[in-house]
């Protein structure tokens, strides 16, 4: 009986093998690996990115079985064969997630990872909510951007996500309470560097299931708190009776704010606290010395202010010790000494004080000291050769003196050194720097510097990064051509002249990667051979010399490669087109001529373009193909003619277009509209003709910041439904915020990461009655400029609803009717020229609000009536309106005949010398020097003072009144 029922159990287990085989080769739904195969079609793959692994895709195929539960990435469930998991995290993907993605087809999907992939910025799109049986979702570190959709909220079942992402705040959340109200499951949750524009809802005390992510000081067993890069997530330390068994707490690039309170001395388990860049102001308390069990403590970039207390001197477990970047003042305390277990200690950029440093020789474990940027002063001591564990010394922007690299010679292990704007002068002996065997990264920037000559030994020198930035230096320093390990080279900002010698790399050939030799007196290469011998080069700048000599082919390897500002003449040779690792490509500036090469828009990798302010002639590329990553296209002031290529549509990340000052001869390029991301479209002084209104149907130039068709033969009526596609235009947004148009991407190098936003646009610009050039746009200039052209007929009302327009010129055309009143709603406007053209009627007295207006020019119509009062109206001279024949009232000769003037308009007045809280008159000045080539940070300089920020808070609330 036993055998029996062992031998029907034996059979009945094959017999469900053979079911779960037969079952296993129908596994896969042909409607699922269509959508798979669409998906995979749908992007392609980038094996040079850094988060690929493996193109798991490249598995992927109909052919055979197309059994799609067998390939890389993909699960099913092994009794109804749907696909229940999809994990393709790494797998090379690049390309635009489409709204209408095939991925929503999978309804039976539990799990789906899409990490470390590029979507290049796209949204993420709307329809998650099909996927109702959805678990575990991670779209982490793949370049999404703009609003996390809601749909996901209504993902009930999940319990893990995930949607953090490398790119500070190109992800954003408007309420954080309604996202999560429906998600009670999640265990795991991760918005790092998401910007949540809401508080922390109270909801998330009642997710009793949540462990990743607690944020509530209240709960009583709560020993981690984390709830870092969140930048618009407000907050604040809890002031009295502040117990709790907190052992880690994280708040870094958050908005938490306000004092740190005398009760964090309670925290008796603190073992950790992260609260980098945030807004905590106020003293250290004393009662911080308290807190015997800390071990790490980083609160640089606050802004702190007072001593730091003597009280620190107790926190003998600290290891780490971060306070840089804040206001703290005093001298730093002797008693610092007694913190033997320091292994980090970062002061730098404070308002520190000491004239000796005698204290820091005592920490003979630290490994990382920068005390950059104070006011720390004396003799540098001799001592510090005790430090025989130190790797990276931070001295610059104090006044010590002294013989400083003497006396760190003995530092065996020291690899990175800063020593930049510390006011040496002189020849510094070369050989001691040879004597740190260790060392691969120097900074001596912003001194007045020369070497000796003369030195041993180079050969063995490990040193990989040098920085020489403005040194004043006059030659080329000869050591360099000694160092065998040299990967990046930066000798811009000096006066170094003559010819760039070869012997500078003659034993780094194979190790150089970077090399930035702008803006110095350069007037070519020796013996005029421009091949440069550098096969792994991937940064080259030789940009603002007086390089005179032909167009120099950069290496295969470049990515970068910036030769704008010199005298370069002759044509761009064919062969810049096999340089196919081009990411960014600057010629401008120059004599270059010819014609441009046909196969410079098919550069696969090739995102800035710029070619401005040369001689070139003949069309421009025609062939941009299908998978074009361009974003910013610059080839104003030659002399291209012909017409612009259609296939520019295929560029579908492009941002920037400037054909400005060319001979262009073509319609409006009205297929432009299908470009999302446009935000300046500057086709001026070309001879574009035609109507506008006429070819137009859809439109969608929702990113559109800057319209300039200025100087053209553009007739028929004004382009409304163009205009009222400009949806950005409409939302007054952000501006307070100092930022500038630029390209948002990571370029990585291998040896180090280039931030994309430093390829910033420029362009000129009629503002407030003079042509200006912006050698940086801010993000929050909103322009239309049609002036100069043939239009007629009315000035449509729809303009009033492009509330973020800061300057509108329609002068010079032939418009006719009146002014409209909605103007009036463009509240940020501060210039608006009308002039020249046959308007009639009066000037409607809604116009007074405008109290940004800083130019204002109605001359040569036919207008009539009283000009207004108040406000800037009050500051505009008789110019303004010239050659009206009705218009009366001041600033004109001609009285009004019923009153004196109009009567002023019922919003406030204000005094003539308001200035606008948005000067479009930026100065440019240079600043960052001191990290060289690797920021090179060109800022704006924006002065607001207390009336005008008065104005500015004032003007957003209009309607409600303002009392001053």
């Amino acid at each position: 009986m036993a055998a029996l029922s062992l031998y029907l159990l034996l059979t009945w287990i094959f017999l469900l093998s053979l079911f779960r085989t037969r079952f296993a080769e129908v596994l896969c739904h042909a409607d699922e690996s269509s959508a798979l195969m669409e998906f995979k079609r749908s992007f392609r793959t980038n094996t040079t990115d850094w988060r690929c692994i493996y193109p798991k895709v490249h598995s992927w195929s109909l052919d055979g079985s197309g059994d799609c539960c067998s390939w890389d990435g993909v699960e099913c469930d092994e009794v109804t064969g749907r696909v229940i998991v999809l994990n393709l995290s790494s797998s090379c993907l690049s390309g635009i997630m489409s709204p209408n993605t095939t991925l929503f087809r999978l309804v039976h999907m539990e799990s789906l990872n899409l990490a470390f992939n590029s979507f290049n910025f796209s949204s993420i799109p709307y329809g998650f909510s099909n996927l109702s049986k959805l678990q575990y979702l991670n779209l982490s570190y793949s370049e999404f951007s703009d609003e996390i959709p809601r749909d996901i909220s209504q993902l009930s079942k999940l319990v893990s996500l995930d949607l953090s992402t490398s790119s500070y705040e190109t992800l954003h959340m408007p309420n954080m309470g309604d996202f999560v109200h429906n998600l009670t499951g999640l265990k795991e949750l991760d918005f790092s560097f998401v910007s949540l524009l809401s508080p922390l809802p109270p909801i998330l005390v009642n997710f009793s299931s949540l462990t990743l992510l607690v944020n509530i000081f209240q709960l009583p067993n709560l020993e981690v708190l984390s709830v870092a890069y969140n930048s618009n997530l407000s907050g604040f330390f809890p002031k009295p009776h502040w117990n709790s068994p907190l052992k880690s707490l994280y708040l870094y690039d958050t908005k938490f704010s306000g004092e740190i309170p005398t009760s964090i001395g309670n925290l008796s388990l603190l073992n950790e606290l992260g609260a980098w860049s945030c807004y905590f102001s106020g003293s250290l308390p004393s009662s911080m010395g308290n807190l015997s069990h800390l071990t790490v403590l980083y609160l640089d970039g606050n802004h702190l202010q007072g001593q730091i207390p003597v009280s620190f001197a107790n926190l003998t477990q600290l290891s780490t010790l971060w306070l840089s970047y804040n206001n703290l003042q005093g001298p730093i305390p002797v008693s610092f000494g007694n913190l033997t277990q320091l292994s980090v200690l970062l002061l730098s950029y404070n308002n520190l004080s000491s004239d000796s440093l005698e204290w820091v020789v005592n920490l003979t474990k630290l490994t990382v000291l920068d005390i950059s940027g104070n006011r720390l002063s004396g003799g540098f001591p001799s001592s510090f050769e005790n430090l025989k564990q130190l790797t990276s010394l931070g001295l610059f922007g104090n006044d010590f003196h002294g013989d400083i690299l003497g006396a760190l010679r003995n530092l065996k292990d020291l690899e990175r050194l800063y020593l930049g704007s510390l006011t040496l002068n002189g020849i510094l002996d070369v050989n001691d720097l040879f004597t740190l065997k260790n060392l691969t990264t120097l900074y001596l920037f912003d001194n007045n510097i020369s070497f000796t000559k003369s030195f041993i030994n180079a050969t063995t020198s490990k040193l990989t990064y040098l920085y020489l930035d403005l040194c004043n230096l006059t030659e080329f320093p000869q050591f360099i051509g000694h160092l065998s390990k040299l990967s990046l080279l930066a000798l811009s900002h000096n006066r170094i002249r003559g010819t760039i010698p070869r012997w500078m790399w003659n034993n780094s050939k194979e190790s150089l990667e970077c090399v930035d030799l702008s803006h110095n007196l350069l007037t070519g290469f020796e013996n005029n051979q421009t091949d440069l011998p550098l096969p792994n080069l991937r940064y080259f700048d030789v940009s603002s010399n007086l390089l005179e000599t032909t167009l120099p082919v950069p290496p295969p390897l470049v990515k970068l490669y910036n030769i704008s500002n010199n005298v370069l003449f002759g044509d761009i040779p064919t062969s810049i087109c096999e340089k196919s690792s081009l990411t960014m490509l600057d010629f401008s500036n120059n004599a270059l001529n010819g014609t441009l090469p046909p196969c410079l828009g098919s550069i696969d990798p090739l995102i800035f373009f710029n070619l401005a302010r040369n001689n070139f002639d003949g069309m421009i590329p025609r062939v941009y193909q299908d998978d074009c990553q361009l974003r910013m296209i610059d080839l104003r002031e030659n002399r291209l003619r012909g017409t612009i290529p259609k296939s520019l549509g295929n560029c579908e990340m492009l941002e920037f277009l400037n054909l400005g000052g060319n001979q262009i001869n073509d319609t409006f390029p009205f297929w432009l509209s299908k470009l999302a991301y446009l935000k300046v479209i500057d086709l001026q002084s070309n001879n574009f003709y035609g109507p506008i209104e006429g070819h137009l149907n859809q439109l969608n130039f929702t990113s559109l910041h800057i319209l300039d068709l200025s100087n053209n033969n553009f007739n028929d009526k004004l382009p409304s439904k163009l205009l009222q596609s400009c949806l950005a235009m409409k939302v007054i947004d952000g501006q307070e915020n100092l930022a500038y148009m630029s390209i948002h991407q990571l370029i990585d190098f291998s040896i180090f990461t280039f931030n994309g936003s430093q390829m910033t646009y420029a362009m000129t610009l009629m503002n407030k009655g003079t042509k200006r050039d912006y050698v940086k746009i801010p993000d929050t200039l909103v322009a239309i400029d049609l002036s100069n052209n043939k239009f007629e007929g009315f000035i449509p009302e729809l303009i009033g609803d492009l509330k973020s327009l800061r300057m509108l010129n329609l002068s010079n055309n032939s418009l006719t009717g009146g002014i409209p009143p909605s103007l009036a709603n463009l509240t940020m406007l501060e210039s608006l020229d009308l002039s020249l053209n046959n308007l009639v009627g009066e000037i409607p007295q809604q116009l007074a609000s405008l109290t940004f207006l800083a130019v204002f020019d109605v001359s040569h119509n036919r207008l009539s009536g009283p000009i207004p009062r108040g406000t800037q109206f009050d500051t505009f001279g008789s110019n303004s309106f010239v050659m009206n024949e009705g218009l009366c009232g001041s600033p004109l000769p001609n009285k009004c005949t019923n009153a004196d003037n109009a009567p002023l308009p019922p919003s406030f007045t204000v005094d003539n010398e308001m200035e606008s809280p948005f000067d479009l008159d930026w100065k440019i000045m240079l600043a960052g020097a001191g990290v060289g080539f690797l920021v090179g940070v060109v800022l704006g300089n924006l002065i607001i003072d207390k009336k005008s920020r008065w104005f500015l808070r004032c003007s957003k609330r209009m309607a409600k009144g303002c009392i001053r």
